[in-house]
């Protein structure tokens, strides 16, 4: 078994060479992430359920050929599917409810060579910019345990900063890979629209804006397995462009000179930032400078506020869809009881809006894209903050008491219609955006974007940049992103007792 020092000293493709190589077998390398689990999940309640006699299983048959041979994996609480255990989703009923079937991004995972340890912990739903659901508790952030990892993918992250594992699924609605990347100083990489597959239960996740992939210590890793979980399934509704080579050959390539734009301007809702981001986002562009890239200035056109209200309208239809889909699962009707308090109100809230309306906000977040072609082909690449503010404390984004109250009366009318009446979109989307005004845009677009760990602040907390290309433009990322990599590596930097 590989020591603690040994094993965290390697990326998921460093392990995996070991395994190849004869050093340590895989076995020994899941002995030792069960023993990081079991000695430091109390402390960041990062992993929701183990399953350590299934993952032993499959590293026993790990084939040594595969990318990942024999690595240690988790895999976040929502979307993926494991065959006849409940995928959670963040909810206290749904955690009890066996799946019919590997998801097609399971069957990818699996090919990669990893063995599956566990699942990780996520907010109800996936609906939360941080994690800290009523079923399981809040997961915390490894730089600081009074600090949020972020969501929805927080467990994930936590884990892989805590050294668990060396990279974990996760997923993408409206920035879910790149915000916890960025609050738990991690590479997170956003993947363009149609790149993994949502298959065979779902066509497509919150109307196209979802899209899994994984959470990394190393940019390598998350390019080796794009390459393995690349591409459309049978029945998808829209597929990525082929990649003209893979991923992982990009890493090592620097990219030509590009055009790069960067902005601190708030991209949906309002917000102000702080100024540790603008710090980050200032540093960077210089950085960015030095190595040969041509940098200015530059916003793409915005209506930040209609184009928040917008992803919220639509996020209470899906939610009111994923809601009922329940319901069919468990054949009885929904019960308030069954749900946060935010999750029944959001879902009240999708059910007294009309379709018409639904339809106008997922037609207006598609326009979106339409609105920055000519920007996208001016420019090669879009550099922002990641988040409006570090890491978040654990709580502080919680509705408040006197919301709270509101939420609870109006549950227990089943008042959906007052909702609509007040009006309540709109102070959902100012909370929510208030925290991640730079991420969603690049959900509705389908761009591909990712949150590179450049900078800690005075308090030793990550402070993620974000740095997004055009649709497609994946291969781009992963050459700009190995470029910084090896300029300002970040890799040796972990969470002080980690």
């Amino acid at each position: 078994m590989l020591s603690d020092t040994e094993y965290t000293a390697h990326d998921g493709l460093g392990l995996a060479a070991l395994v190849r190589g004869g050093q340590v077998s895989a076995g020994e390398l899941l002995a030792t992430a069960m023993q990081r689990i079991e000695a430091l999940n109390p402390a960041l309640n990062a992993v929701v359920r183990t399953r350590f006699d299934a993952a032993r299983a499959e590293a026993a048959r790990a084939d040594a050929q595969a990318p990942f041979a024999g690595v240690p994996f988790l895999l976040k609480d929502l979307c993926s599917t494991l065959a006849g255990e409940p995928t959670g989703s963040g909810n206290r009923v749904l955690a009890q409810v066996p799946m019919p079937v590997d998801s097609e991004m399971v069957r990818r995972f699996r090919a990669s060579g990893v063995s599956i340890a566990g699942r990780t912990n996520t907010p109800e739903f996936g609906l939360t910019p941080y994690t800290e659901s009523l079923a399981s508790g809040p997961a915390r952030n490894p730089w600081s345990k009074a600090h949020s990892p972020g969501g929805s993918s927080g467990g994930s992250a936590a884990a892989v900063a805590a050294g668990m594992v060396p990279l974990a699924s996760a997923g993408d609605g409206g920035g879910s890979i790149r915000i916890p990347a960025s609050c738990c100083g991690l590479f997170g990489f956003k993947p363009s629209r149609g790149s993994t597959p949502t298959g065979p239960i779902y066509g497509e996740l919150w109307h196209g804006l979802v899209i899994e992939h994984v959470i990394s210590r190393s940019v390598r890793d998350s390019a080796a397995m794009l390459d393995v979980t690349y591409g459309a399934d049978a029945g998808a509704p829209y597929a990525a462009p082929a990649r003209v080579r893979p991923f992982l050959d990009e890493v090592g390539a620097d990219p030509s000179p590009l055009r790069i734009a960067f902005t601190a301007q708030p991209l949906f809702g309002r917000a102000t930032v702080h100024a540790d981001c603008l710090t980050a986002l200032h540093d960077t562009a210089r950085l960015l400078e030095s190595l040969g890239h041509h940098v200015e200035e530059a916003t793409p056109p915005l209506d930040a506020e209609a184009d928040a209200l917008a992803f919220v309208t639509l996020l209470a239809g899906e939610t009111r869809a994923e809601m009922e889909t329940m319901a069919r699962q468990l054949q009885r009707p929904l019960r308030a009881a069954d749900f946060e308090p935010a999750t029944y109100t959001l879902g009240l809230l999708g059910k007294a809006m009309s379709a018409g309306r639904y339809a106008v906000a997922a037609s207006r977040l598609q326009t979106i894209a339409r609105r920055q072609t000519a920007f996208f082909e001016r420019y090669d690449v879009l550099l922002t903050p990641t988040l409006a503010t570090p890491p978040a404390a654990i709580g502080a984004l919680q509705p408040s008491t006197a919301e709270s109250r509101l939420m609870r009366a109006v549950n227990a009318l089943n008042a959906g219609w007052l909702l609509e009446a007040l009006g309540a979109a709109e102070p959902i989307a100012a909370r929510t955006f208030g925290y991640i005004p730079f991420t969603p845009m690049f959900n509705a677009t389908g761009q591909p974007a990712m949150s590179v760990p450049l900078h800690w602040n005075a308090e030793g907390l990550p402070i993620g940049v974000q740095c997004v290309a055009g649709l497609g433009g994946d291969a781009l990322l992963f050459r700009l992103a190995g470029q910084l990599e090896r300029t300002r590596p970040w890799f040796a930097r972990r969470p002080p007792g980690f």
